[in-house]
């Protein structure tokens, strides 16, 4: 199932953890070796991702970011 664009969800994939559609690659992976220190260039290499796939798990983490809500736990 396409949850945003270029990123599906499938249970029989890595337990349904969201993964560039079409590929086993997980957008956690992506995200992961990018905070890494990997430049975009070295994902796409590493994992055989297009340019713009590696862009989607940017926008897909960014989203999910922008949806956080930070509940304080009391005064």
């Amino acid at each position: 199932m396409e949850i945003a664009r270029y990123i599906s969800a499938d249970p029989a994939i890595h337990h349904g953890a969201p993964i560039i559609t079409g590929t086993r690659v997980p957008v956690w992976l992506i995200i992961g070796s990018l905070a890494g220190g990997m430049n975009k260039e070295e994902v796409m290499r590493e994992y055989e991702l297009t340019k713009i796939q590696v862009e989607a798990a940017l926008a897909y983490a960014a989203d999910l970011v922008k949806q956080t809500e930070v509940v304080p736990l009391g005064a």
